[in-house]
């Protein structure tokens, strides 16, 4: 296994050996502090882009107007970057251009003290210009300088700060806080690809009910999420729901999360999203009808919105759209059951359905049945190969119609009923079907 830490102490012992300062900088250098392996490394220098160049075989310009090189080493690939300060931000993302720099000058240009801080590998030791280190102790996520100035400099920086305050379970400092809120509305900048990108990050990793609630009291989720804000203070009846609203319901859901897929992550997030148009107060009680469908509906314009990819949005639309199926999952037939069992998203349906169930009532009778059943019936069982097709109806003499269609579902729900098991009982009940 490629040891990337001894890789990148080769790069910086190569640029030392060249006569430049280099040094580790940002994430790797907080997570060495926290006692975490850190899972890439960058590297810091005082060489300018072209003299990096100059040392390593392979090498790529990503983006050498601000300093940073990629350097290719045994195929890991490091950022080595020219200490720099950055000039003014026009488009909230990026400065108009840099300033090669020190060190000190680069620590101030940097969003959030924790990844102000720079280690030197050889002597081995830790450069702290901002106090990162304390604020590591104290568990606190903090602008380094003014906050407000951090996050005109990048927008996307507010929600990179609830991301790292939910992923690491720290505390944001007040002051960065009450800047996020103040500059909430102004999140509606960044691209929709990078805020999907910092969303998957708060919601994949761990604490992503936390994420969700940090959201909220940072006023960002209006803005990037609205339609998650809309389920605050939508009730729920409390005979099925004695938790409380949508939104702590979902809450709920998401801090009962361990490493989710993507998928099973946003089913989660956004499996109820289509209760608060729904809401209706019966004389019986709440309804939503139809919610499921229309969250179905919803999710897709929320994910086609930041811009997921369509096989992601096709699962996690399939996802809400069937979670209230499992509630019948006891009276389903054989046939029904096999196709449940089959869909490629199963395994993030069925939990989900968990996750709802121990977000709400707490009964999981049908979770524990179908987890049996899954068991019981293996992928090959669960969804054959038809016995019965097209080509063999078109032989016997049938036009393509709907009729054919219609002959072949119900030689499947046969099929999967196991009241037909070979092929040449599917055929002979197609000649007699077509007899009739």
């Amino acid at each position: 296994m490629t040891d990337k830490r001894q890789l990148a102490l080769d790069i910086v012992r190569t640029l030392r050996a060249a006569g430049h300062t280099a040094l580790f900088a940002g994430g790797c250098v907080r997570d060495m502090l926290r006692d975490v392996p850190p899972h890439d490394y960058d590297v810091v220098t005082n060489a300018k882009p072209e003299q990096v160049r100059a040392l390593f075989r392979k090498t790529f310009e990503v983006g050498a107007q601000f300093g940073v090189v990629l350097v290719v080493l045994e195929g890991v690939s490091f950022e080595v970057a020219t200490f720099r300060s950055d000039d003014a931000y026009e488009d909230g993302r990026r400065p108009v251009s840099v300033t090669f720099s020190t060190p000190e000058a680069d620590a101030q240009r940097r969003d959030f003290t924790m990844n102000g801080l720079f280690y030197d590998p050889v002597e081995e030791r830790v450069l702290d210009y901002v106090g990162g280190r304390a604020d590591i102790e104290r568990r606190v996520v903090r602008c380094i300088g003014d906050a407000t100035a951090r996050f005109t400099e990048d927008k996307l920086r507010m929600l990179r700060a609830v991301r790292f305050a939910s992923n690491l379970g720290y505390d944001i400092e007040p002051e960065t806080f009450r800047a996020i809120q103040r500059m909430a509305p102004q999140v509606a900048v960044v691209s929709a690809e990078r805020i999907r990108d910092e969303l998957i990050k708060i919601f994949t990793r761990p604490n992503a009910g936390r994420g969700l609630r940090l959201l909220d009291s940072s006023w960002l989720l209006s803005v990037v999420l609205p339609e998650v804000a809309a389920m605050k203070g939508c009730e729920q009846p409390p005979q099925f729901h004695p938790e409380g609203d949508v939104f702590v319901h979902t809450c709920l859901m998401m801090d009962g999360l361990r490493e989710p897929s993507v998928t099973l992550a946003f089913a989660t997030l956004l499996h109820d999203v289509g209760k608060p148009p729904t809401f209706v107060r019966a004389p019986d009680r709440i309804r939503f009808n139809e919610h499921d469908a229309v969250g179905g509906r919803m999710t897709e314009t929320i994910l086609r919105r930041l811009r997921f990819p369509n096989d992601q949005i096709e699962q996690i639309v399939a996802c809400v759209e069937n979670h209230m199926m499992f509630r019948h999952a006891t009276e389903m037939r054989k046939s029904k059951l096999k196709r449940l069992l089959s869909r490629p998203t199963f395994a993030d349906e069925l939990e989900l359905h968990r996750l709802d169930c121990l977000g709400s009532h707490g009964d999981l009778t049908n979770f524990e049945f179908l987890k049996n059943v899954a068991v019981e019936i293996p992928p090959a069982v669960a969804a054959p190969p038809p016995l019965l097709n097209g080509n063999d109806l078109l032989a016997m003499g049938m036009t393509p119609s709907p009729e054919m269609g219609a002959i072949l579902r119900e030689a499947r729900e046969l099929q999967l009923e196991e009241k037909l098991r070979t092929r040449d009982e599917a055929l002979a009940w197609a000649r007699q079907r077509l007899g009739r």
